[in-house]
């Protein structure tokens, strides 16, 4: 439709992207450090171009209540952090007490901690026990894709109208055109094709890192 107005991003182009772009703090550079010390595991970190654009739209909606699905070394609940309103609270749903150790750190120092309520269980459950009514301002899902669509499915009821809904790893590599089977990719596949179908939202994807989706919570008024 409009192919040819995509940029082929290379290293150059990559670097005058983030050296124009919110940099990461102080605090948020020590867990990308930290967090490239466990190897092979680092690349479940969001980059930093994404970072930055969590703290944007944060920013911009200011949620009281926000949600994060798949919390790691607490990167990107810094990001959230950031944008928070004044009183603003982020539950975070991850299964790692060895990973969020990190995350709990960084959060101290940042001096946002009070603000982040992390708990260490199956995300479903987190999910489920929360309050049925509309609350949520900002969702972040980047955890096990497998079950991106039972988080979907919790979270949509929960959010608030105009409430923004936001999901990692949806191009999986350039995998879901043809995910051929593929565990992961297939997932990734499904939850796209839900995404797309459901009603009761707006969506976008973006080619930012491994791709992201922006889906907006219509009203009840637009459903």
């Amino acid at each position: 439709m409009a192919f040819d107005k995509q940029v082929q991003v290379t290293h150059e182009l990559y670097d005058y992207i983030l050296d124009h772009s919110l940099a990461p703090d102080d605090v948020q550079r020590g867990v990308i450090e930290r967090t490239r010390e466990l190897g092979r595991f680092a690349n479940l970190q969001i980059p930093a171009e994404q970072g930055a654009l969590l703290t944007l739209l944060a920013g911009v909606i200011r949620p009281k209540v926000a949600v994060e699905v798949g919390t790691f070394t607490g990167y990107s609940a810094l990001c959230i952090a950031k944008g928070l309103a004044e009183g603003g609270r982020l539950l975070c749903c991850d299964v790692s007490e060895e990973w969020t150790e990190i995350a709990r750190a960084a959060w101290q120092k940042a001096g946002v901690a009070d603000r982040i309520d992390l708990r260490i269980a199956p995300a479903l459950e987190t999910l489920d026990a929360l309050p049925s009514h509309p609350h949520i301002d900002l969702a972040f899902l980047d955890a096990n894709k497998d079950g991106y669509i039972a988080y979907w499915e919790a979270l949509v009821p929960r959010m608030r109208p105009n409430g923004l809904l936001i999901a990692d790893n949806v191009l999986y590599s350039g995998q879901v055109t043809r995910p051929e089977g593929a565990p992961t990719p297939e997932a990734v596949h499904a939850f796209n094709e839900h995404v797309k179908a459901d009603r009761r939202v707006e969506p976008v994807i973006l080619p930012v890192a491994d791709g992201i989706t922006l889906a907006r919570v219509k009203g009840l008024d637009e459903a």
